[in-house]
């Protein structure tokens, strides 16, 4: 299910509704939003809480509003400023533009501190508020696209396309930190996850728990699709492999008539169910 979440609410919050209205526990989610962040979530059910790795490593698109020459301890509006810098003359337009053309593409980004890192087992928004000053180590993300939307100083709005594990507001804050004014993140909305728009979302607000969910063959969409034949579903629902000739590696959408029936992983001899949802 395709969830448009407003600014306040937790993803979870927004999987607690989920579950009262649709009376089940079985109910999560494929990729946090912040409770200030607003937009696309995507909601599992039953069985296909089991996929949710599979969507989460899809790429993410992103509008954002980014306040320069305000630094704050969560990189976005809802945390303390802890530096105030005015310039003289705000970065021209083709600065901000080169900034962003320097962080596209491969690099190592470090996590906010209030983020759910962890650092010797604690999560690190955990030691923030204890007070203390947490570094997460840096991680390798992929950012595949930003563009320039308007720029009114001291206000950046940019859309940035994203891989797994990327932080739009560690974007922001090293956006500001190249322009040397500093930054945060003040609205973020996420408006694409792979194929699927915002536009197409329920608003939080509107669920009532009659939706007709997507078939959960659309969580695996991108996998290799292929087609069970006889036996062979019967087979795959007890673990068995699936022989056919193919690649050596990767991982496939085992389907009935459609219907998703396991994800396999590649094997010298076919494909072998990794998940079984039956």
């Amino acid at each position: 299910m395709l969830v448009d979440k407003p600014a306040g609410p937790t993803s979870h919050d927004v999987v607690a509704r989920a579950r009262k209205l649709f009376r089940t526990r079985a109910v999560g989610h494929t990729g946090t939003l912040d409770p200030f962040a607003t937009g696309l979530l995507v909601l599992v059910f039953g069985g296909a809480t089991r996929l949710a790795r599979w969507v989460e490593r899809r790429r993410k698109t992103y509008r954002a509003v980014v306040r320069l020459g305000v630094v704050t301890d969560t990189d976005d509006a809802t945390g303390q400023v802890v530096e105030e810098r005015m310039p003289e003359a705000w970065p021209a337009r083709a600065e901000v533009e080169a900034a962003l053309g320097r962080l596209t593409g491969a690099q190592r980004q470090r996590p906010p501190a209030f983020s759910a890192k962890r650092i010797d087992g604690q999560r690190s928004y955990r030691l923030a508020r204890r007070g203390e000053r947490p570094e997460p180590p840096p991680v390798e993300v992929m950012v595949h696209r930003l563009e320039l939307l308007e720029y009114a100083p001291p206000m950046v709005t940019l859309r940035a396309e994203v891989g797994s594990g990327t932080y739009v507001r560690a974007l922001g804050r090293d956006l500001g930190a190249l322009l040397g004014c500093g930054a945060h993140v003040t609205e973020l909305r996420r408006e694409r996850l792979g194929t699927w728009s915002v536009e197409e979302a329920v608003p939080l607000a509107a669920l009532t728990g009659a939706e007709v969910l997507h078939a959960p063959a659309e969580l695996v969409a991108d996998l290799t699709a292929v087609e069970l034949e006889g036996d062979e579903v019967h087979a795959v629902g007890f673990g068995r492999n699936v022989k056919r000739p193919g690649p050596t590696e990767g991982e496939a959408a085992l389907l009935s008539e459609g219907r998703l029936v396991a994800v396999a992983v590649a094997v010298p001899e076919g494909w072998h169910p990794s998940v079984v949802l039956g």
